[in-house]
């Protein structure tokens, strides 16, 4: 058995308010015997439908839920994995199922230091993988993205020109000298993900694209070079603060790639080598990362032996480092064909339950006929009032996934109501179909049922910057 933890980035590192809904996606991985411990009781419905898919059976699964610490339950709080409490309900449970000698794995969605102090004061560190490294603080090391292009070089992969500043006045010069070159600059932060850490900082507007993987916009309104100096010098104080997570981490500077296609390739790295696990491919619609699909089919050759490669080359490099367990390679295309990395997550990321679980385990997607797996973000536009309004929905529209035609839809998460109360709930869910006209076929029903003005732009069709 695995006792498996659904926690996120450490607080610490990034503040991500409320995960209750997000972290319990760790059910889709649990198999019969598993513990499982979660900031709070897992949704009762999510729970049975995941498990029915998997075919897991959810009484024989052991559920442990910390004290709520600092955060009131809304994410798992670190130090609680060591509180008393927490390591007396894990040992009477392992006490119960024979023991600890029955633990074959402890598994984490983030790679925090406070899972392998968890794992030491439990007697469990052999069962962490890379539990040396891990404690002290290899995880935020491996997922810095001003670390990643380091990495990179040492590794001997392309990337992206640009580079990692530290101060206003280095982030001044780095911006002015990219938009030589370039049209557009990336502004990264070093720690957040799929595009809300990015900034795409624009001297060009037709680079004001929807295909970039920047939640954020900025223009740049002079063309005099004299007065685009001073207006990037006033961005930057304006804006390292934020860019910088206030002055605690380096920032990524990056030149735009215009019609880029963004890709990727998760690995799995242990003590004896490392494996690619999927290739997939992330879009983007309005700069808001809006679905990615798996498996990757269409690479031309030339491609894909550039990205199998490179994939490889970081992957022996983040396993020298000490890290164990999954990463996710990410890259873009450019139009000429050439791929440049953008950044690892060396985590359980967000795409892993969508190719281990969904594709792998529960439609066999590479088995014939072969199907695609589409996972997508619930756009703003549509107004999903509950779990039981999409639920029924996918019921009335026969849209529920059909394990005899291996098509249809699985629900990623739980369906919990907006935060702010206002607007639709937001939530994934996975189109799993046999071509784009199924997959469209699909969208649109949906879209037709919760869109009060079906928008066509927000329909997922944009590939995206990385």
């Amino acid at each position: 058995m695995r006792i498996i933890i659904a926690n996120h980035i450490d607080p610490a590192i990034r503040d991500r308010k409320d995960l209750r809904a997000w972290t319990q996606r760790a059910l889709w991985g649990a198999h019969d015997g598993d513990l499982l411990v979660l900031c709070a009781p897992p949704d009762p419905g999510f729970l049975k439908y995941a498990t029915a898919l998997t075919g897991t059976d959810p009484n024989r699964l052991q559920v442990v839920v910390p004290p709520p610490g600092r955060f009131g339950g809304r994410l798992l709080d670190p130090q609680m994995l060591t509180h008393p409490e927490t390591l007396k309900q894990v040992r009477a449970h392992l006490a119960d199922l024979g023991g600890d000698k029955i633990v074959e794995e402890i598994w984490a969605l983030w790679p925090s230091a406070s899972v392998a102090r968890f794992a030491m004061a439990l007697g469990l560190t052999e069962k962490l993988p890379g539990a040396g490294f891990l404690a002290q603080g290899g995880g935020e090391l491996v997922n810095n993205k001003a670390v990643f292009r380091m990495l990179a070089a040492a590794a001997g992969v392309p990337v992206a020109h640009g580079t990692v500043v530290r101060d206003p006045a280095e982030a001044t010069a780095t911006t002015l000298s990219l938009l030589q070159n370039a049209g557009a600059v990336v502004v990264k932060q070093a720690h957040n993900g799929a595009g809300v850490g990015n900034e795409l900082l624009v001297a060009d507007p037709s680079l004001a694209t929807g295909h970039a993987g920047a939640r954020h916009l900025h223009h740049l309104n002079h063309t005099n070079p004299s007065d685009v100096s001073e207006e990037v010098a006033a961005y930057w104080r304006e804006r390292w603060a934020w860019a910088s997570a206030q002055g605690r981490f380096p920032v990524v500077l990056e030149e735009f790639v215009p019609d880029a296609r963004t890709i990727y390739c998760e690995q799995h790295l242990t003590d004896t080598g490392t494996q690619p696990t999927e290739q997939g491919e992330l879009a983007y619609t309005s700069r808001r990362m809006s679905h990615e699909s798996v498996p990757l089919r269409d690479l031309p050759p030339v491609v894909e032996k550039q990205l199998l490669e490179g994939s490889a080359r970081l992957a022996r490099t983040y396993q020298a480092v000490g890290y164990r367990g999954r990463i996710s390679t990410d890259a873009i295309v450019r139009p000429d064909g050439q791929v440049l990395y953008t950044e690892v997550n060396a985590q359980i990321s967000g795409s892993w339950h969508i190719y281990e679980v969904f594709a792998h385990r529960i439609v066999r997607a590479t088995q014939a006929p072969h199907r695609t797996v589409t996972e997508s973000h619930v756009p703003p536009h549509w107004m999903v009032p509950d779990g039981a309004a999409f639920h029924r929905a996918l019921a009335d529209l026969g849209l529920g996934y059909n394990r005899a035609t291996r098509t249809g839809v699985i629900v990623s998460m739980p369906i919990v109501d907006h935060p702010t109360g206002a607007g639709g709930a937001q939530f994934t869910f996975s189109t799993v179909h046999d071509s784009p006209a199924g997959h469209a076929a699909i969208w649109h029903a949906l879209e037709d049922r919760f869109a009060p003005t079906p928008r066509a732009a927000a329909r997922p069709a944009e590939r995206r910057h990385g």
